[in-house]
């Protein structure tokens, strides 16, 4: 009797494709991360006003509503790789557009701008990124590198905004996005130097008829369309993380630097989260862990907002990341599993579309609530409305609380 292989937890890595794209994707979500604490900073430090910060979610939210659709179609017609690429180069311009934008006589507007660029940027690589990842490995290491793409996602940032933070204080806001510049192309790169494996579907043209596909597939999938339209409102209402630059200076005093740190904190709460769900996967009761997880999300929003403590604030900023990557290991097992190969580019953008709409939007969202309510009660009032998000989730779609197994058969 043959005895059964054993598990090789690096499977993915002894691919030279899959270590040339971790390598620069972990030097561009770290560059990127870095970026955004350092214009977030700048424009705070310029203006003082928490609806300018809101600003800065706002025009990179609208380009990825409008374009991560037809974003996701391209990405299923065309050559991934090459769409990634011309997609980073623009991306490095727009940074090195940001670095020199203090030099011009208006320079809020054209960082705004960039910003909408950046947006414009992501609406195209992301699915791109995503879709080329079965590309890059065996179909059987498939789940090994997803798995090590979100280890290394959250490493990068963890390391980028506490990185950004410190730079930010020690060698000024240009330098640092010209530093991301500079990661960016490294990044085109290592993306240069991958064989891209030829995909084995049929491609379709990019029209409205294959764009509907995609909605309608994550329509059909009530699993995949609950948990996703969870984190959406859960984050848009709970999004205290737009509002750092402000609690930083007005709430903790604790400047660039700390807010760097309480910018990582979801971070490093998501990476050793993701460690351990690796060891220990949420399959069994896998619903009943998503529903408690994003009511958990909420309630470490309202401790922070009260929070007047620089280490319970990191805590709950730490709790905040681990919870919510409990909703992303679910929600993206879910959409890979479910999802054929020639529609995961469409599919993955209409995931894309739910995952920035919360983190962008819901940067807009906190901004103007609390322009209008204040700082501390705009952040009290999201994380309640998380909560209620969850109830509301129970009530539609009952099924999310039996969800077991995260296996392609019987998902629930």
């Amino acid at each position: 009797m043959t005895p059964p292989a054993q598990h090789d937890a690096y499977a993915a890595f002894r691919h030279p494709n899959y270590r040339y794209y971790t390598l620069g994707s972990f030097l561009s979500v770290m560059g990127q991360q870095m970026l955004r604490v350092a214009v977030g900073y700048e424009i705070y430090h310029r203006t003082r006003s928490m609806l300018d910060l809101g600003l800065i979610g706002l025009f990179i939210w609208i380009p990825i509503f409008f374009f991560m659709l037809p974003g996701g179609a391209v990405a299923d017609r065309f050559n991934r790789k090459a769409i990634v690429l011309y997609c980073n180069l623009l991306y490095a311009l727009c940074a090195a557009g940001l670095a020199l934008a203090p030099r011009f006589p208006a320079p809020l507007p054209l960082m705004y701008a960039l910003l909408f660029l950046t947006g414009f940027t992501r609406a195209f690589s992301d699915p791109a990124r995503q879709s080329l990842l079965p590309q890059l490995v065996p179909e059987k290491h498939f789940t090994n590198a997803i798995t090590w793409g979100s280890n290394v996602f959250q490493m990068a940032s963890v390391v980028g905004p506490a990185l950004g933070g410190t730079l930010y204080a020690a060698i000024g806001y240009s330098k640092v996005c010209g530093l991301d510049a500079v990661l960016e192309l490294v990044f085109f790169l290592c993306v240069a130097l991958v064989r891209q494996v030829p995909t084995r579907f049929k491609r379709q043209s990019v029209n409205f008829q294959s764009l509907w596909k995609g909605l309608r597939f994550v329509h059909q999938n009530k699993l995949i369309l609950a948990t996703i339209t969870m984190d959406l409102f859960a984050v848009i209402l709970g999004g205290a993380v737009a509002l750092l630059p402000a609690y930083s200076d007005e709430v903790l005093h604790c400047g660039s630097v700390g807010m760097g740190w309480l910018q990582a904190g979801p971070s490093i709460g998501a990476f050793l989260t993701s460690i351990l769900l690796a060891h220990h996967p949420p399959t069994k009761r896998a619903g009943r862990t998503l529903l408690w997880a994003v009511a958990g999300f909420g309630l470490a929003t309202i401790v922070f907002a009260l929070s007047r403590w620089f280490w319970l604030s990191f805590l709950m900023m730490f709790s905040i990341g681990a919870l919510d990557n409990v909703s992303v290991i679910v929600r993206h097992t879910l959409v890979q599993v479910l999802t054929p190969d020639a529609m995961r580019g469409r599919v993955t953008a209409v995931s894309y579309i739910f995952i920035h709409s919360s983190n962008e939007l819901g940067g807009f969202e906190s901004g103007v609530t609390a322009a209008f309510l204040g700082l501390v009660p705009s952040v009290v009032l999201g994380g309640v409305g998380s909560i209620l998000v969850v109830l509301g989730v129970l009530k539609l779609w009952p099924e999310v609380a039996r969800l077991k197994s995260l296996a392609r058969r019987g998902t629930a």
